[in-house]
């Protein structure tokens, strides 16, 4: 039976270090389920949603964390976005054939790792890096040295879990302003290296840490729940209709009898016809002539 997708943060005691576990296999499978994306495309998606969800746990605010690869290759981008409920939610668009066995680079080309941090209070923040690492792990840790001078390792693994995909993590990284030896952080990763996909992927967290960690004093707190979820509403893409031009949309209308709205996260489509426009237009009220309202 398969368990519940959960993040798990501990510390260890006896060096300034915090981790992360995180299992997020049927999140996965609700992300790309109903997509036709290669297996390649496919397990980008899987890892991005790994890390996401690592990143979020490092979040001190309310808020969501949006994580995604730009490029010129035929995945032209890849995104993954989640908040500090752990609600999550990923997409694709290709401009080209994947071939299977693609590399990251080979499917992004030349591109960025773009991170954007929106509190629902303060600044928004965006660091972007270079695809200079081969894989997605090595990309973020490079992003954290650069962005915040802190010491962080990511492992990242995609794979089976009872039979169908599974994708699970685990961060390290140094505690902000706390002294910590090269060599204790570095013999806390080569513990964490250890791990096996099928291990991470199958077993409950307290055994994996208890496999890789059994010599040190580790305080496991309680887990959060993760799991998929879209923001997507008939109210709320009545509100990105009621952006657009009013001619555009009668022109919509007049075509087809109906607007329709698909979401690329879910795929959920929302219907609209004159009377709902209407509506729309009628709760925006009177406003710039060449709106929707």
């Amino acid at each position: 039976m398969a368990h519940q997708d959960q993040l798990h943060r501990y510390l260890f005691e006896n060096y300034a270090v915090r981790g992360e576990l995180v299992s997020v296999s049927t999140t996965w499978r609700d992300i790309i389920d109903g997509h036709d994306y290669p297996q390649p495309v496919q397990q980008v998606l899987g890892e991005l949603l790994v890390a996401t969800s690592l990143l979020t746990a490092t979040l001190k605010f309310a808020g969501n964390i949006t994580v995604q690869l730009q490029g010129d290759g035929p995945l032209s981008l890849a995104v993954i976005n989640g908040n500090n409920k752990q609600e999550m939610r990923g997409v694709a668009r290709m401009q080209g054939d994947i071939a299977p066995g693609s590399s990251l680079k080979e499917m992004v080309g030349n591109g960025y790792l773009v991170i954007t941090l929106s509190p629902d209070e303060g600044e928004r923040y965006q660091g972007v890096v270079g695809l200079e690492g081969d894989t997605l792990a090595e990309c973020l840790e490079d992003y954290f040295m650069r962005s915040e001078q802190l010491p962080t390792r990511l492992f990242i693994r995609t794979g089976e879990a009872d039979g169908q995909p599974g994708a699970a993590g685990i961060l390290l990284q140094v505690l902000p302003a706390q002294e910590t030896k090269p060599d204790d952080f570095e013999h806390l990763t080569t513990l964490t290296d250890t791990i096996k996909t099928e291990e991470l992927l199958n077993l409950p967290a307290q055994e994996v840490l208890w496999r890789l960690y059994n010599q040190e004093e580790v305080t496991l707190y309680d887990p959060q729940d993760v799991c998929f979820k879209c923001s997507c509403s008939h109210q709320r893409c009545g509100e990105v209709l009621s952006t657009l031009p009013v001619a555009e949309v009668d022109q919509m209308l007049a075509e087809d009898g109906k607007i329709d709205m698909h979401c690329d996260y879910c795929g959920k489509n929302y219907i609209y016809d004159a009377v709902d426009i209407a509506a729309i237009r009628n709760d925006a009220g009177a406003g710039d002539s060449d709106r929707l309202h």
